[in-house]
Formats: C-alpha cells, sequence, structure tokens
C-alpha cells in the first residue's frame, strides 16, 4: 500500500490506496502523521507522499519550487516559495516576516506564514532516512504530468474540479465516488489532491517517477519534489 497525505482542516487528510492495481482504498482524516511513520516503519506502507515543503533552505528560493512553478505555468502561485529554515518557530506574522528578512532578505507571505505549523510537524519527525520512502509531493504537478498538461482551472471551481476528476479516472476509475467520501475536517479539493499524491507515490514505488530538485538542505534532507 502507498499513501497520498495533504494538509487540511482537522490534521491531515490521508488516501491509502494498493501500490499497484486494484484493491481496497481507505480515506481518513488524522491529526498527527504517528500511523503514517508506524506504517512505513512496519513496512505496511511501501511509500507515502506529501504535499508539504521537506528540506527547508537556508536563504533564497528552492531549486524544486522554481522547477514546479515552471511546470505548472498559469497554476504557477499554488507553489508557496518554502520558507527559510529560521522561521520555523516564528510566533507571529511580525515575527515571521523579520525571521525570514534576516536569514534571506526576502518577505514571507501570508499564505506560507499560514503553512508553518504543518511544516514544522513534518521537519519535527523528518529524516534523510525517513525520507526515502516519506516525500515531497505537490499536487499541481502532479496533475500536470498524469494530464499531460498543465491545470487550466483552480481546483475549487467547479470546472477546476471536473477536470482533475477527470485526470484521475485512468488511475482511479471510482474516483468520482470516491471522491465523496469526504473525512470532516477536510475541504473537496483535499482528497483530490491527496489522491494526485497518491498517484505520486504510487510511480515512484514502481521507478516511474520524475524527480525536481534533488539538492540537500543544512539538516541533509533533499530539497526535491516526485512526481
Amino acid at each position: 500500500m502507498v499513501a497520498g497525505i495533504d494538509g487540511c482542516k482537522g490534521g491531515w487528510l490521508v488516501v491509502t490506496v494498493p501500490a499497484e492495481g486494484s484493491g481496497p482504498v481507505v480515506i481518513g482524516c488524522v491529526p498527527d502523521l504517528g500511523g503514517v511513520i508506524a506504517g512505513l516503519e512496519s513496512g505496511r506502507l511501501a511509500a507515502a507522499a506529501i504535499d508539504i515543503p521537506i528540506g527547508l533552505p537556508e536563504a533564497g528560493p528552492r531549486w524544486c519550487d522554481t522547477e514546479a512553478r515552471k511546470r505548472i505555468g498559469a497554476r504557477r502561485s499554488s507553489v508557496f516559495p518554502a520558507p527559510a529554515r529560521a522561521v520555523l518557530g516564528a510566533t507571529s506574522y511580525a515575527d515571521a516576516l523579520f525571521r525570514s528578512r534576516a536569514a534571506s532578505g526576502q518577505g514571507l507571505s501570508r499564505q506560507t506564514f499560514a503553512l508553518l505549523p504543518k511544516i514544522a510537524a513534518v521537519d519535527a519527525v523528518i529524516t534523510p532516512q525517513r525520507q526515502r520512502r516519506l516525500f515531497e509531493v505537490h499536487p499541481e504537478v502532479s496533475f500536470r504530468v498524469l494530464a499531460g498538461g498543465a491545470m487550466a482551472y483552480w481546483k475549487r471551481t467547479p470546472h477546476g474540479r471536473a477536470e482533475r476528476l477527470a485526470a484521475l479516472r485512468g488511475p482511479f476509475p471510482d474516483i468520482d465516488a470516491r471522491s465523496l467520501l469526504r473525512p470532516v475536517g477536510a475541504a473537496p479539493d483535499d482528497v483530490l489532491d491527496a489522491f494526485a499524491a497518491a498517484w505520486s507515490a504510487r510511480r515512484w514505488t514502481a521507478g516511474r517517477h520524475e524527480r525536481l530538485g534533488g539538492d540537500l538542505d543544512q539538516r541533509g534532507l533533499r530539497m526535491e519534489m516526485i512526481a
């Protein structure tokens, strides 16, 4: 089994699917990643792909973020720049801005600030060894590879949902019914993003994945995206 993980209001939305072929699909919302880590270490999960930055720069943009924006074109604004590591632990937006400017000379968007607790949560459990099977993805990059072109519409519009469902029907023929099984604490687009992440995890286990970036941060973590 492999898992696709997307941050949501209730914590983390986890979609678990067979690494290949058809079989049971589990959709659930969990407050932390303890179960995912346990699944990877026990061998119950072959891989897990998560939509959150892993590997943080000391300053400046990450190579993988720059490459991701190029790949998805019109949807490039969905790739928020990963914060400098020094920003972790900021207690307010003003504090985060100060830390970011001190580290890199750059400001910090409010969207990235809102992600800091989840970025910190992943950074607290990830290690270079665990990153061998728990890796970063970006759903829009995954959708671009899956569909053979970037999505034309924002994911929270009816057209955006329809084009993403259409892309997912190939690997997940029952996605229309599955996408309605939305746990409390998750938004409709969270489910589709988690399925896209699970698809990339499948590709990784089969050795068919693409890698964006790959340079190391100061903790020895790879700053990369898998698609």
